[in-house]
């Protein structure tokens, strides 16, 4: 009955938190195709600069205290209290310090036009401070029905601001006012859903206790986040702003997959395999059970995204978005991993392993200084192929030291994912070989989602593993609930 419910408990989770990043940033996405044919790659690459800096200062303002307060099982009020002072005190200092400092960042970059757009989207940074503490409260309840309803209030309203000032040729202030007023009402909505509301408490015992887990998280989320958002210092830096738009857009493309699958599934298997952290054998059952079937639907979104890559990009945002069509290929083949990173991960902080996490990060980024180099000295392409071999050896590392006190390591997990790759493989190969077919990409691109499709049930069908199995499951219980209503 305990193993029905915590399935249960998944499931339902997994489902809303996959409803809460389709209405997020499924939206945004669609939204964002809208403006690609509205705007420049560069006035994208001149918002890819300045997303560097937002993405870093937000992962040290969260500090590592929402995965502190998910793990604790006792966390109340004195807690979030406490943490929510120091978030939105640091969050305002960093505010004020990336204020001062877009003069500078302007000059390194050769780009004028940033003082202005890095000042005004700074407030970012202290908006998402006020929205910390509410998200996590949801976390912790595994309730994403009602960040679901947050996001897809305020990705709507936000699209339709970044649209209407597009249209009023704003030109790179309408991602500018898309991105402040989606991260506003996201932060507005959650406090109105949700019953939580701070007082001026702060106690240094809690402090002490969370942050003497919560910052080897914060450590290794700052040298992870500065790593993502590094090729794109690089790109802005040593090419052009047009360069550095066609990668992110490249980038936001293989994102709608793999970002927002991670994110499914680190915020949702975090809080439940917490509960189960002590019983070892139903661990290791709960955590083979997540990897298998996530990497069944992540290889095929990414190996089928990588093959319909140049007929996705033609249809949806045009030609001036060609050159991305080689930057996706590749991101896709780094990104198929970027799941099985978090679970392995995921597993080191259920089992208390912040310190071996931190040392786990450090030795991955030394590695990753390899693609730096290339992307410096000799071109943007080979940089990328280099993550890719990163992406393996990170695997390799991260699978091998949480797999290990569990007894599930590198070679199992090899064995228990190979079915889900060979499956995607085959779809790819196909679907691939389809573009080579002389028809109309907007012919084209249907066709090959059919095949795509087609091909993967059919196999599923025939071998019947065990993660189709449950992905059908899944897929048909949504179905029959939809339909129901």
């Amino acid at each position: 009955m305990e193993q029905e419910s915590l399935k249960s408990k998944t499931v339902k989770g997994i489902g809303w938190s996959f409803a809460d990043n389709i209405s997020g940033s499924g939206i945004s996405f669609l939204v964002g195709l809208v403006l690609a044919r509205l705007l420049t790659p560069n006035e994208y690459g001149l918002i890819g600069i300045i997303t560097i800096f937002i993405a870093v200062f937000n992962s040290i303002v969260d500090s590592g205290f929402s995965n502190a307060l998910i793990r604790k099982k006792n966390a109340g009020n004195i807690d979030y209290n406490t943490v929510f002072t120091f978030n939105l005190l640091l969050s305002i200092a960093l505010f004020a310090v990336l204020y001062v400092c877009a003069p500078r960042i302007s000059r390194f970059f050769y780009q004028p036009e940033l003082v202005s757009l890095i000042r005004v989207m700074s407030i970012i940074i202290v908006i998402n401070a006020f929205a910390i503490i509410q998200r996590t409260i949801l976390v912790r309840k595994v309730d994403f029905k009602t960040q679901t309803k947050v996001s897809f209030i305020a990705s709507m309203t936000s699209g339709v601001i970044g649209i209407g000032m597009a249209i009023g040729e704003c030109g790179v202030w309408s991602l500018v006012g898309q991105q402040i007023s989606r991260q506003l009402l996201n932060t507005l909505f959650l406090w109105v859903f949700n019953t939580w509301r701070p007082v001026l408490q702060f106690s240094i015992k809690s402090f002490r206790e969370l942050f003497s887990f919560g910052w080897k998280l914060l450590v290794s989320s700052l040298i992870d986040t500065v790593w993502k958002e590094i090729y794109q210092v690089v790109i802005g830096k040593y090419y052009t702003t047009e360069s550095l738009g066609q990668y992110t857009r490249a980038k936001q493309f293989c994102d709608i997959f793999s970002s927002n699958l991670t994110s499914v599934v680190q915020r949702v298997s975090y809080p439940v395999l917490s509960t189960i952290q002590g019983e070892r054998e139903r661990l290791k059952q709960a955590y083979k059970r997540v990897i298998k079937t996530t990497m069944l639907i992540t290889f095929v979104c990414m190996l089928g995204l990588a093959a319909m890559a140049k007929s996705i990009i033609l249809v949806l945002i045009g030609e001036q978005w060609l050159p991305a069509v080689v930057y996706l290929q590749i991101i896709c083949f780094s990104a198929m991993f970027y799941p099985l990173h978090a679970i392995n991960l995921n597993m080191l902080q259920v089992n208390g392993r912040s310190d071996l996490f931190l040392k786990l990060e450090v030795v991955k980024k030394v590695i990753a200084v390899g693609p730096l180099l290339l992307g410096i000295f000799v071109h943007v392409i080979w940089m990328l192929w280099g993550s890719v071999l990163v992406g393996f050896v990170s695997y390799y590392l991260n699978s091998y030291y949480s797999g290990r006190d569990l007894n599930y390591g590198i070679r199992e997990q090899i064995k228990n994912i190979a079915p889900s790759f060979f499956i995607a493989g085959l779809m790819a190969i196909v679907v691939y070989a389809l573009s080579f077919v002389p028809v109309s990409v907007f012919i084209l691109l249907p066709v090959q989602l059919l095949v795509g499709t087609s091909v993967v049930v059919v196999v599923g069908e025939i071998s019947k593993i065990e993660e189709y199995i449950e992905v059908k499951q899944i897929a048909l219980s949504v179905i029959r609930k939809i339909t129901s209503r």
